[in-house]
């Protein structure tokens, strides 16, 4: 995980939710225009958005499939809705808190279909091009524990409930806010710091034989 250390101490149609004072929205030029039909501005804002909504969902999901497929419902979700958008919370608050809902549901599905299992991890770090040109010149020893600790990382995430793990993306692999984070959950940040005050606990508590 990237950003701050993770060791350091919803199912229905998302609804918009107002925060003051917040920035002017930078998205609301494009969403104005795709609101009036224009499908190039929708099409700007998915260009615009699609990266880390991408590692949003991967990360709450660790399946490259199920990402995409949830991202194609995803942006088709936004777009039947746009035009019930009001504005009053910016573009990717809206957009996130769709992404969220719909991956905590497919979650909460894919685990009554199926128990997960840690063996169903996509661990593709393997095949990251910029971590094989990084590991390339090293000896083969660091360069098996650092796919270890990768793989412990993935497999520790797996741990957390959907909730907390969807806090921790967002959080510590994302880098945002407690307030954003509030306002694309829909809960107070005072859940939010509680949320990921238990999920850095037991993350630490799973990483801690691999540290000694």
């Amino acid at each position: 995980m990237t950003g701050k250390s993770a060791t350091e101490g919803f199912g229905m149609e998302a609804e918009e939710v107002s925060a003051a004072p917040r920035k002017p929205d930078e998205d609301r030029d494009l969403v104005a225009l795709a609101q009036s039909g224009d499908t190039k501005a929708f099409d700007e804002l998915v260009r615009k958005h699609s990266t880390k909504l991408y590692s949003l969902v991967y990360n709450m999901t660790s399946n490259h499939e199920d990402t995409n497929d949830l991202l194609q419902d995803i942006f088709a979700k936004a777009y039947r809705s746009l035009k019930r958008f009001q504005g009053k919370s910016a573009f990717y608050t809206w957009i996130y808190s769709i992404a969220v809902n719909m991956t905590l549901n497919f979650l909460k599905k894919r685990n009554r279909q199926r128990k997960f299992s840690l063996d169903d991890v996509d661990q593709n770090i393997q095949n990251d091009a910029d971590f094989i040109e990084q590991t390339s010149k090293t000896d083969p020893v660091k360069e098996v524990n650092i796919l270890e600790l990768q793989q412990r990382l993935n497999a520790a995430m797996q741990t957390l409930s959907d909730d907390h793990r969807a806090v921790v993306t967002m959080f510590d692999i994302m880098g945002m806010p407690h307030n954003q984070i509030s306002e694309i959950l829909g809960v107070s940040p005072g859940t939010v710091r509680s949320r990921l005050f238990y999920a850095h606990r037991q993350l630490q508590n799973y990483l801690e034989e691999f540290r000694r």
